[in-house]
């Protein structure tokens, strides 16, 4: 590249993201760009053996996680010029497979077809401000209880996959074995990347995984199969959206379970970050919030049609931005890692449960920090809020705890007197929920 075509470059750069306006440079969203993707690109390995359980192809998977996360972000940087990547779900791929597929009996076909149709509407509400709307209204104490109550829903798979926790006919759950080689290793697992995220070593998360695979290898309960290859092909889940079940009630409960979840799950991943890189306009808003839930919206559809669970922001994003990102550019950085991890697909099909657990493990710790930041002081806020997280993990359900924690909010408030508090859309989705609880 010669020297003019470099400063044409870095002018494009400039203007486009606007750098010296949001006080960054090219360097800096680098950095930032690493620095995001080795938090979040534990979800490769993860995501796969998740939707495994739901009975699709791990390399399939494994592509699609890639390439949606890829496309989504790029989409998100270039559209609405956020420091946000975007990949598959935590939280949204357990609905996916452990609710919908394995206890609603849906295909995984069927299941992304209703994330397509959720992406869909996603897409509507944004275009029109309804989303915003919804997202502005929903009380700060139920968004921090729902993050909190999807980690620790993740936190029972966790522990299920490795053998920790197990079914009693009498208690429900119970203790499994803790000499197995899976849940010590888990635990192991859990352990280095709790710690090495205290030290802040940069993909901790990664490393720790990485660490419990090798032992297993060297155990014997993990078979060696080759670290760098050719993608997988992505045709056992490309366009495999299943729309037979469209007019059905059932399906249309999960379109809009799939709906609400992402909702506030990206709600609090905007804001939390957002706030972090000091984004936010004077009154507390989201500048550009349209672009960035547009962008959100057609991650879901896009990613649906090449076989993934509902992509959407994630709240590792906050790493990068630690590290001065500030703009597109550093999700335009994250994009192109997640194309060139497309070529370890054998190192990702060697990852076995419980170190994927241990890293499920760790984010659902991570995800139930909200409860700290909840009202304590007001039994009608921190009653329904403990009310919505803690029926997710015991129903094995995200969508009934978000919905308890709806009826009880208005409820409480409405009986109390506190109609102020009660706003018109917690009562909507309160109903809207209760309807959903009577048909079912």
């Amino acid at each position: 590249m010669t020297d003019t075509t470099r400063v044409q470059s870095d002018s494009f750069i400039e203007k486009y993201f606007k750098l010296k306006e949001n006080g960054t440079d090219i360097r800096t969203e680098f950095i930032a760009g690493v620095t995001t993707f080795l938090t979040m690109v534990y979800i490769v390995f993860v995501n796969p053996t998740i939707l495994a359980n739901a009975g699709m192809d791990k390399g399939a998977v494994f592509v699609a996680t890639c390439i949606a996360a890829a496309v989504s972000t790029l989409v998100m940087a270039f559209y609405a010029n956020y420091p946000i990547a975007l990949a598959p779900g935590m939280g949204l791929n357990a609905f996916f497979a452990f609710s919908v597929v394995l206890g609603m009996k849906f295909t995984w076909q069927q299941a992304l077809a209703a994330v397509f149709c959720s992406g869909v509407i996603f897409f509507l509400i944004s275009i029109f401000r309804i989303r915003e709307y919804i997202i502005n209204s929903i009380p700060k104490n139920l968004k921090l209880a729902i993050a909190a109550g999807v980690g620790l829903f993740l936190g029972i798979i966790a522990l299920e996959q490795a053998g920790i926790v197990v079914a009693h006919p009498a208690t429900l759950v119970t203790l499994g074995s803790l000499k197995a080689w899976p849940a010590v290793l888990c635990l192991l697992g859990f352990v280095l990347i709790v710690a090495l995220n205290s030290r802040r070593v940069l993909g901790g998360t990664l490393i720790g995984i990485l660490i419990v695979t090798v032992i297993g290898l060297v155990l014997g309960i993990v078979q060696f199969g080759g670290i760098v290859s050719l993608p997988p092909s992505l045709a056992p889940t490309l366009f495999k959206p299943d729309f037979s079940r469209l007019f059905e009630g059932a399906f249309i409960v999960v379109v809009f379970t799939f709906l609400f979840i992402d909702v506030f799950d990206n709600a609090g991943t905007l804001i939390g970050v957002t706030h972090r890189a000091g984004l936010l306009d004077k009154d507390g808003n989201l500048p550009r919030m349209k672009e960035a839930l547009i962008s959100d919206s057609f991650a879901a559809m896009f990613g649906s049609m090449i076989g993934t669970s509902t992509t959407t922001s994630y709240i590792e994003s906050a790493a990068g931005v630690s590290a001065g990102g500030r703009t597109g550019l550093t999700a335009a950085f994250v994009a192109v890692f997640f194309l060139l991890a497309l070529f370890f697909a054998p190192l990702a099909g060697m990852v076995p449960a419980y170190a994927s657990a241990a890293a499920l493990l760790y984010v659902a710790c991570v995800m139930t920090q909200g409860l700290a930041e909840i009202t304590w002081d007001d039994i009608t806020e921190f009653g329904p809020a403990v009310v919505a997280a803690v029926t997710m993990p015991l129903t094995y359900s995200i969508a009934t705890g978000i919905g308890l924690g709806f009826i009880t909010y208005a409820g409480a408030k409405i009986i109390s007197g506190k109609f102020s508090e009660a706003k018109p859309a917690v009562i909507v989705l309160a109903l809207i929920f209760a309807l959903k609880f009577a048909l079912t």
